[in-house]
């Protein structure tokens, strides 16, 4: 997690830094709609690696918009979800699909 005195001092920039790489924000999407185990996200993001996976939930929990829960049981089941911060970031999400459907639209008719 980046201390205040690490993030850049654009707000934007800020946010790219949390969540602007590819598999962030596809996760993210993901994360949406409930939560999610690991082999569940690595079978429905295609392409993606099970290291960079590992490494984007590492960071996206270490900069608390995820949680990751472990339970107790044989074996061990972990499931992956939006944290309260994480929550906050609904309004971006949904403005970008909007912004791509009308984007899509908009293309289709050129």
């Amino acid at each position: 997690m980046l201390t205040k005195e690490e993030m850049p001092d654009c707000p934007v920039a800020t946010t790219v830094e949390l969540i602007g790489s590819k598999w962030k924000l596809l996760i993210i999407r993901n994360l949406l709609t409930r939560p999610w185990r690991f082999n569940e996200l690595k079978k429905d993001l295609s392409g993606i690696s099970q290291k960079v996976l590992t490494d984007n939930l590492h960071s996206l929990e270490a900069d608390n918009i995820i949680t990751r829960t472990v339970y107790p049981e044989v074996p061990p089941r972990v499931e992956y979800a939006l944290s309260e911060l994480g929550e906050t970031l609904r309004p971006i999400l949904d403005s970008m699909v909007a912004w791509g459907e009308s984007y899509k639209a908009d293309a289709a008719d050129t």
